[in-house]
Parts: structure tokens; C-alpha cells; sequence
């Protein structure tokens, strides 16, 4: 095929400003837009229209320009909400009009409405969301020309699929050898699934360039982006439609790890839009690859005619990193990604199939010497959120896991253990599971078969008539040890294969491949633990309807975000088994069902973390997983003090419920221990505990407590504070009852500024800060004395966290308590977000303030996620409450939430966590800051130890916060696989608040990657 050609001479900007001003009688600027063959201007008038002028390639023809004026005039008509480029008609009402430039060449000019967007190559991240808008866009596009026609639409263009074999002749071009051999592969590939396929095919007219250089994206705001716009309609032909989503999905894989993934989401959104065909689907994977092969050896041609032209080779090495990624998939498994993603069943014959399966079920021999369909069987729950296996990793292996699976079969009677289908699992550990050094990453947990626990040795038997398909002896096992494949056939003559993992090594010895296996004949015997990865003793039974060439190395599991594809290879094995379907749990709820469920059960006011909300099933130390398996890092939950589901913990809560725990109104020496404990912990004269559920229950019994003391009823607060959510509490908290939904501030509240010295009323330099902001509690103690009103007390989180992290200036609480106390009132410190070691340099955080409090408030990390808090004051102000009125609390301090004070206690110094804190919360504290210098968006990092805060702005100058970038920040860390939250007024800053065993790893794995975030667009600071 002929390849275009260029002129030497470039149309300037001055002309282009000339040719606006004599065609289209406006004066604006230009500048110079990047094109392969045209000359483009953005120009931009004094009244804020803009435009794009076009001046041809003097090989234009008429009709080509008509083509495209027509098309977008059909494209206005037919699809008005689609912000395509408007074709804007020069002074004479003509569409485009030939003129001759300055070198005297005739040139066809023409202008188009300027569409604002940004360019979808510089956009981060691609989120699955942005690439299925794209196929969405294009669908509606390409549905709207299956109505339009035009002569010039049948050209002969080097970028039609349906004539990519013209590459052939250019492909020696292409110096690299290994490169050539790739590019060879994905053209003998189209040769062979889309050349015979070309009669049937469907074609229309189609836009035909969705590269990543031409597609516009909206801008970063409230909600999800969306594609704005695609521009440059030169290559609009005559072609194959289905050629517009594989165009798209080419580009769209550029840089892109999972390139599979991404160009399924782009097929969704167009399948959805403009359902492709049978035909369609079959030849995707093969178009993409021929495109990619055709921009690689196109540039390749190019720089041997101009080796200095960089913009034919802008996208040479992506387009070889996704053509590398591509040639590792099979392209039937990629057919069957985007059936999946069309929402059909990924394999055409599998419905077939699997009809055919149940239909011999009832004549099929048992895998098994005892029946499966009869034999007495347990199923086992050895999923995500299995209370059979509990959170500890450690009981994913024998021996632990053999003791606890067969001595269930024991107590069950059962002979034969069940391991069930489709099952996500924590199991899977090992590198060849997708484990890597990131934990967050996603790795392989849904089971693609039926695992049979039986005794070591037990036979195996042919369900069906088969032939000895694979052998496997794997040292290092893959997914399921020594293997054996038996290949079957349907009546229709369709093939499948059963596939028996776990057997007996020697068992190998006695088989071969092509040997005929009858129906109900031992063919295997189930192998022991050391020669069969560790597993118990078991045979895990697969169906599978194509081995996609992958024979041995075919996966027992799946990578959730693939399991619509592997689910359909490997349909459920009980087809064959036949286990009473009554034996099996029912089906668990998918996220959105369990979501949806929520809405109608619970309040609507009762919130969700995150734009896709997360159904966690299992936490473990500093880790959350949700109902697939995906592994969170928990940087966010202040309540796990010492880490989610810690043993010796769980251990003590589960031995005290075991033995007691009732109502606390008996003698039990629990409650004296952990009062004791706690005590010593603290500074005198703080020496009276009273013992209650919540965090709210513990500040509402501390403002009674001031209030029977002082005979006074009114409390100094400061701004943006919560306490909690009982009606007292809502009424002392700014952060409620100045917000949504609040009633305002009662007269018995007095509100004082936060001293915050980041954005506040007194700054960082001010070495007076702390004593000024504690002026302002001095004066308002003044102002409610002289209205003839007393405050009972001054109540304040020692460091303020959903005030935005912040840490009080040097001598603030001193100060303050100085003003309180001389005023008659007491002093209430909520260490409910920060107290037992969070902060690294002191157990407490009034310590770090040189204060000691007339009344302290506990909660939420004291019981390590079990409900217990606590009020500790002084006995003065205990006695002053025993007025004669009755305190009780039915389960406050009752044995097993002392159990459970007791053992974090216990935790905290045997592993000496507070110092832990100490040290990494310094290490992540260092990464945190040098972030700051090259993303401004970071105006502050604060805190200490554990609790830190970073702090969100627009710009650092005004300290104006920035909580739409803040919310895509926390949003993109949890698709990152990484929980955090934010805080503060204005909700712009990011709150860190790990469990205590936060190691230095997680801190430079957070650090890394929100310096990946921070480097996406949608995080850049923007005014509005």
C-alpha cells in the first residue's frame, strides 16, 4: 500500500491568524497544534470563542473534507448530547474553502468548534470506569453513522483492520529481530481469524482513530470523568465496525500492566451501546494486536524516511510494551474476556456442556470408592470469611489445617470432606498464586474446583469414559501437585477434560499418556502431605471445557477480577459429583446486594467509607480483606490497637465468654485487675475508674460527673469538635450541630477557637501561640461568670482528630487548665482517638501538653475492637458524684471486655508497641514530609507517632483547603489497596491512624504509593 507523503512547507501561526481574520472575519491568536499530515491551529478570540482552523495536506481531496462536514453534520443531528466538534461555516456559509498559501501551494481550509478536555494520553488514572465511557462514547457515535453513507468513505487508508496485511511488505523495516518475530506473530494471527472471517463482518462508516492523542477527557471535579469528545475525523472510512472498539481498546492498553482488563472495559461500554456480534467478538483480540502491529511497523517506515520526526513515533514503545503483554495471552482466553465482558457466557459451547453433564450425572461412576452422592460429607467454609479457619494465616497449611478438616469430618461422622466451588480463598500464598512484595496487589483466591478430603491413599475412579490426557510431577507444585488430565467427549463429539490434583506420585508411574480410562476404573490413589505442596490429604476434582493449550499448568484458581472467564472454563465439577446441593451453605450476598440490604434495613443516615464501598470479611493485624481476598492496609482504624483479630486477644475475650460474662452488678476480681492496670498507667491523682461500652457513654458519664462536682451545668468546647452521638454529646459538638442536620449551639455551650497553628487564629512562628488561643477560653470563662452562669467544665480531645490531626502549640493546655481551674470548672481529656502509646513519645496525649486532667475519657483501641471504655477521674470528684443517685452500667466492665483491656495491656508492652509507634511513626513522618516539596497540594504534615495527619490545599499561601482532592486521594489509595480517611473542617485532611503494629514496610509502601497518586491530574491542586 502507497504511503502518504509530507511537503517541506509548514503553515505558521501568523497565517493562520491571517486566513481566520480574511475567511472567517474574526481576529484571534493561534497556536500551533501537532499533526501527522495537516496543519491544526487552536484559536482563541478576545471574547472567549474558540476554534480549531485546519489547513490540508495539499493531497486533500474535496471529498474528503466533505466526508467529514457531512459526517459531523449527521453526528449533530443524530446524537446532539454528544460534544463532537461543530463544523463552523467561513463568511460565504461554505463548510471549507481552497485557498493558496504562502509558498503558493493550494490548500483546502476549514474550521471546527474548539471542545475543551484534556488529552486522554496524559490523563491518570485510566480508572475501568473512564475506559467502558470510552467504548460507551464511541457505540453511540458509530450507531448513529450505521445510518450515514458517503462515496469518499471508501478510501484505501493504511489504518483500515480489514487491510492490515499490507504491513507485510514493511516489516523487515523493523530492526530488532525479536521484534519483527512479534510483530510476525500478531499478523499471522489476523491472517488466521480475521482474513476468513472479512465476508462476514460487519461494516459501516466508523471514526477509526480512538488513540490516546485524540480522545478528550473531562475535566478532574465532583464524580466520575467522563470522555468529553474525540477529535480528528481524517481517518473516518468505510470499514469494519467493529474495528472502532478494537482501534480504542489498542490504545487504550497503552502503559496499561493488565492490558486484557482494560480493553475489556473499553468493549463493555461499546457492547453495551452497539452490541457486537458472534463474528465480532471472535476477531477482537486479533485486531487489536493488528493495529498495534501496523503503528509499530508504520513508525518504523517513518523514521527511515525521518528519523527526526517525533511525532510518528510518540507511541512506538507503549505499542511495543502492549504488544510484549498481549503476545503472553491466549487469544481464545482474551475471546473469552470480552464475551464475558459483553455479558455473555465467556465460553460459546460451555451452556452445551455442561446441559450434556447433567444430563449423564446420574450414570456417572463416583470419583470416589464411596459415593459422593450418598456418602455421609461435611462441606467445609474455607473462604475469605471462614470462622472455621479465623483470621490467622497460619491455619492455612497442614498440619494445622489437616488437625482442624479432619477432625470436623470426626465429629461429623462424615467420611468425605467437601471443599467448595467458587470459593475465595486466603490459602494461596505462594508466588505462583500472583503473591508478590506489594500485599495489596491482587493474587489468585477463587477455586475453580471441588476438593474431596479423604484419607491419604484412597482411590481415585474415571467418573466417565476417558483418555490420559497430562501427566504432571511438579517439584515445586503449581496449584495442585502431582496431576492427572483425563480428556472425555460429549455424544455431540464436544471435548472437555477432568483434571485430578493431589494424587500419589507413583501414581504417575503406572499411567501414560493416550491410555484409555473406562468409566469407574482406579486410575490414582490421593497423595500425601510432602509430596503435594503441604495440602491435606485430598483430590481436588476440576472440569475443564477448554486447557487453553495450558495442560499441567492449567489453574486451579482464579484471579477474581477474571472469574466470569474461569468460571466458565472450569464449570461446577458437581455437575459430576452430585453432593446433595442441601449439604451447601447458601450462596453468601454479592457487594451489591449486601449493599442494597443495608439501605432498606438500616438507616440511611448510617454511612459508607468510599465511593465503592468495601465488604471486609477478615482482618488480620494491619491488614482488612474483602469477600474476594483482596488484602487492604489498614492506615485508617484507630479501633484494632494493637491489630485486627491480635491472638492473645481473641484468646482471652473467647475464654472468659467460655467460662462467664454477665451483668456487673456481681463480685468479679476482672474489673479490679483492669482498673488497677490502668491506674498505674496513669498519673495521680487519677485513681477512680468507672467502667462503660462506648466512647459516647464514657464522655456523657464525664460532663455528669463535672456537673455533680461543680453544681454548674454549662461547658466551654472548641470548634469543629465531636465527642459523640448521644443528644448531650451532639449538643457539645460543633462538627454536628453547626453541620448538616444540626439544631445549632445551646446556650449552656460555649465554643473556643481550635488552636490549630497550621490555618488557626495564631501560627507556627508564634512562640505565644498556645497562651493566646488560651485567652480565648480565659475570656469566655469571664464573659458566662459576668452573665451570672458557671462553667462545669472545658472538655477537648488532647489532639484533636476530627478537628484535622492537628497537635496543639507548646503550652496550650497548660494554660487553658490554669484559666479552667481557677474559674471553679474541671478539666475533661477525650483520649478516646489517642491515648495507650499511639503517640510514640508519651502513653497518653495530655502528657505531651506537661498537664495532668481532672477527669479522663477512653474508648474505642482499649478493648482492640471489643466495646469497652472507660472515665478515670479523681476521688474528690467521685465522691462529689455519689449523690445519692444510683450509677450503673449493665455490661460496663463486664469480665470478658476486661479480659480483653487486660490482654492489649499485655500486648502493648511484651511487644513494646508504644515504642514502635515511636519509630515508625517517625520513619513515615520523614517519607510524608519529603513528599511535600514537589506536590504542593501538600500544605502541612502533622501528629506524632501513629496518629499523623497530611493536610490538603489548594495553595500554600492561603492555607485554603482542598477536600475534593483530599476525596480522590483516599478514593484512589483504597483502589490501590490501601484504606485511609480524611478529617478536618473542611474534610481535606488525610488521617493516619494504623493499628500499632504498623511496620516500617507498610510506611514506605503508603508513602509510595500516595507519591503515585499525587502524581495523577485529578490530585493537582486547581482553584475554582
Amino acid at each position: 500500500m502507497l504511503l502518504e507523503t509530507r511537503v517541506a512547507h509548514k503553515i505558521t501561526e501568523t497565517e493562520a491568524v491571517r486566513l481566520a481574520r480574511e475567511l472567517y472575519g474574526f481576529e484571534a491568536t493561534a497556536k500551533y497544534l501537532p499533526g501527522e499530515y495537516d496543519h491544526n491551529f487552536h484559536l482563541a478570540c478576545a471574547d472567549g470563542r474558540e476554534f480549531v482552523l485546519k489547513v490540508m495536506h495539499p493531497a486533500r481531496e474535496r471529498s474528503f473534507l466533505d466526508l467529514q462536514c457531512q459526517a459531523l453534520t449527521h453526528l449533530a443531528t443524530q446524537t446532539p448530547r454528544l460534544a463532537l466538534p461543530r463544523v463552523f461555516p467561513d463568511r460565504r456559509g461554505e463548510f471549507f474553502r481552497l485557498i493558496a498559501t504562502a509558498d503558493g501551494t493550494a490548500r483546502l481550509v476549514w474550521m471546527l468548534s474548539f471542545v475543551k478536555g484534556q488529552v486522554f494520553a496524559r490523563v491518570r488514572p485510566h480508572a475501568p470506569e473512564l475506559l467502558e465511557d470510552l467504548g460507551r462514547f464511541l457505540g453511540e457515535m458509530d450507531a448513529a453513522l450505521q445510518t450515514f453513507t458517503h462515496p469518499a468513505a471508501e478510501r484505501e487508508l493504511k489504518w483500515d483492520s480489514s487491510r492490515a496485511g499490507w504491513i507485510k511488505d514493511y516489516v523487515r523495516e523493523i530492526s530488532d529481530s525479536k521484534r519483527c518475530a512479534l510483530v510476525e506473530k500478531f499478523l499471522a494471527l489476523y491472517e488466521a481469524e480475521v482474513v476468513p472471517r472479512l465476508p462476514r463482518l460487519r461494516r459501516s462508516v466508523i471514526y477509526g482513530d480512538a488513540n490516546d492523542y485524540n480522545v478528550l477527557v473531562s475535566e478532574p471535579g465532583p464524580g466520575p470523568r467522563k470522555i468529553a469528545s474525540v477529535i480528528d475525523f481524517g481517518d473516518m472510512h468505510y470499514g469494519l465496525t467493529v474495528s472502532e472498539p478494537a482501534i480504542a481498546a489498542a490504545y487504550a492498553i497503552l502503559g496499561k500492566k493488565d492490558v486484557l482488563g482494560a480493553a475489556a472495559a473499553v468493549v463493555a461500554g461499546y457492547h453495551r451501546t452497539l452490541p457486537l456480534d458472534e463474528q465480532e467478538l471472535a476477531v477482537l483480540f486479533a485486531l487489536i494486536g493488528a493495529r498495534l502491529a501496523v503503528s509499530v511497523t508504520n513508525s518504523a517506515h517513518r523514521k527511515a524516511m525521518k528519523p527526526d520526526d517525533a511525532y510518528v513515533t510518540v507511541s512506538e514503545a507503549p505499542a511495543w510494551e502492549a504488544l510484549e503483554r498481549l503476545a503472553e495471552i491466549h487469544p481464545r482466553f482474551a475471546h473469552y474476556t470480552f464475551r464475558a465482558a459483553g455479558g455473555l457466557e465467556a465460553l460459546p459451547r460451555a451452556e452445551k456442556i455442561k446441559r450434556w453433564l447433567a444430563a449423564n450425572a446420574a450414570s456417572a461412576a463416583s470419583v470416589l470408592d464411596a459415593d459422593c452422592k450418598t456418602a455421609p460429607s461435611v462441606v467445609f467454609d474455607l473462604s475469605v470469611g471462614s470462622t472455621l479457619l479465623g483470621a490467622d494465616p497460619r491455619m492455612g497449611k497442614a498440619p494445622a489445617l489437616t488437625e482442624k478438616l479432619f477432625g470436623e469430618m470426626k465429629r461429623a461422622g462424615a467420611a468425605v470432606g467437601v471443599g467448595r466451588y467458587d470459593e475465595a480463598r486466603l490459602l494461596y500464598t505462594e508466588p505462583q498464586f500472583g503473591a508478590s512484595s506489594n500485599p495489596t496487589d491482587e493474587r489468585r483466591t477463587v477455586h475453580l474446583g471441588i476438593d474431596l478430603f479423604v484419607e491419604l491413599g484412597k482411590a481415585l475412579r474415571a467418573p466417565l469414559d476417558g483418555v490420559v490426557h497430562t501427566l504432571g510431577d511438579n517439584t515445586a507444585p503449581l496449584d495442585y501437585g502431582p496431576v492427572v488430565i483425563l480428556r472425555h467427549e460429549t455424544g455431540g463429539g464436544d471435548k472437555f477434560f477432568t483434571l485430578y490434583g493431589h494424587v500419589s506420585r507413583d501414581t504417575l508411574s503406572g499411567l501414560k499418556g493416550g491410555q484409555r480410562v473406562a468409566k469407574g476404573e482406579r486410575f490414582a490413589r490421593v497423595g500425601a502431605i510432602e509430596e503435594n505442596g503441604g495440602w491435606p490429604p485430598h483430590v481436588h476434582f476440576q472440569i475443564i471445557l477448554d486447557l487453553l493449550d495450558l495442560d499441567r499448568d492449567f489453574p486451579g484458581v482464579a484471579y477474581a477480577s477474571q472469574r466470569a472467564v474461569w468460571t466458565s472454563l472450569s464449570p461446577d465439577p458437581n455437575l459430576l459429583l452430585g453432593i446433595p446441593a442441601e449439604r451447601f451453605p447458601a450462596r453468601e450476598p454479592q457487594v451489591s446486594e449486601t449493599l442494597e440490604a443495608r439501605r432498606t434495613l438500616l438507616g440511611k443516615n448510617l454511612s459508607v467509607s468510599y465511593e465503592r464501598p468495601l465488604k471486609i470479611v477478615r482482618g488480620w493485624m494491619q491488614y482488612l480483606y474483602d469477600e474476594t481476598g483482596r488484602a487492604y492496609l489498614d492506615v485508617y482504624n484507630n479501633v484494632p490497637l494493637v491489630g485486627h483479630s491480635h491472638p492473645r486477644v481473641v484468646k482471652a475475650v473467647q475464654e472468659q465468654l467460655a467460662l462467664l460474662n454477665t451483668n456487673t452488678r456481681y463480685l468479679h476480681d476482672h474489673v479490679n485487675r483492669y482498673a488497677e492496670r490502668l491506674t498505674r498507667l496513669l498519673p495521680e491523682p487519677l485513681r477512680v475508674c468507672f467502667f462503660v461500652n462506648s466512647g459516647s457513654e464514657a464522655n456523657e458519664l464525664a460532663l455528669r460527673l463535672a456537673r455533680a462536682h461543680t453544681g454548674r451545668e454549662d461547658i466551654i468546647v472548641l470548634q469543629h469538635a465531636y465527642h459523640g452521638h448521644t443528644n448531650t454529646l451532639i449538643d457539645i459538638s460543633p462538627y454536628k450541630f453547626d453541620g448538616p442536620g444540626g439544631r445549632g449551639k445551646k446556650p449552656w455551650v460555649h465554643v473556643a477557637p481550635l488552636a490549630d497553628d497550621y490555618r488557626g487564629l495564631y501560627r507556627r512562628d508564634d512562640k505565644a501561640a498556645g497562651a493566646k488561643y488560651a485567652r480565648h477560653v480565659a475570656e469566655l470563662l469571664g464573659r458566662t461568670k459576668a452573665e451570672g452562669r458557671g462553667v462545669a467544665a472545658y472538655i477537648a480531645e488532647t489532639l484533636p482528630s476530627v478537628g484535622g490531626q492537628v497537635v496543639f502549640p507548646p503550652g496550650y493546655l497548660k494554660e487553658v487548665y490554669r484559666h479552667v481551674r481557677a474559674a471553679g470548672a474541671v478539666c475533661i481529656a477525650d483520649e478516646v482517638q489517642v491515648g495507650f502509646g499511639r503517640l510514640g513519645t508519651h502513653f497518653w496525649g495530655f502528657e505531651t501538653q506537661d498537664v495532668v486532667p481532672d477527669i479522663v475519657v477512653l474508648g474505642k483501641p482499649m478493648g482492640n475492637a471489643f466495646p469497652v471504655a472507660a472515665v478515670i477521674t479523681t476521688r474528690e470528684i467521685a465522691d462529689s458524684f455519689n449523690n445519692g443517685m444510683e450509677f450503673f452500667s449493665t455490661f460496663g466492665g463486664n469480665a470478658a471486655a476486661c479480659a480483653a483491656g487486660l490482654a492489649v495491656l499485655d500486648v502493648l508492652e511484651d511487644e513494646h508497641l508504644q515504642a514502635n509507634a515511636l519509630r515508625v511513626g517517625r520513619h513515615l513522618m520523614n517519607g510524608l514530609a519529603q513528599l511535600q516539596e514537589p506536590y504542593p497540594l501538600i500544605g502541612d504534615v502533622r501528629g506524632s507517632g501513629l496518629f499523623l495527619g497530611v493536610d490538603l490545599v489548594v495553595d500554600r499561601e492561603t492555607g485554603d483547603a482542598a477536600p475534593e482532592q483530599a476525596a480522590y486521594v483516599v478514593n484512589r489509595l483504597r483502589e490501590c489497596g490501601i484504606l485511609s480517611g480524611t478529617d478536618g473542617p473542611d474534610h481535606n485532611v488525610i488521617k493516619l491512624r494504623p493499628p500499632l503494629v504498623f511496620t516500617a514496610g507498610d510506611a514506605d509502601l503508603f508513602v509510595k504509593t500516595l507519591n503515585e497518586v499525587l502524581q495523577e491530574d485529578a490530585a493537582q491542586p486547581r482553584r475554582h
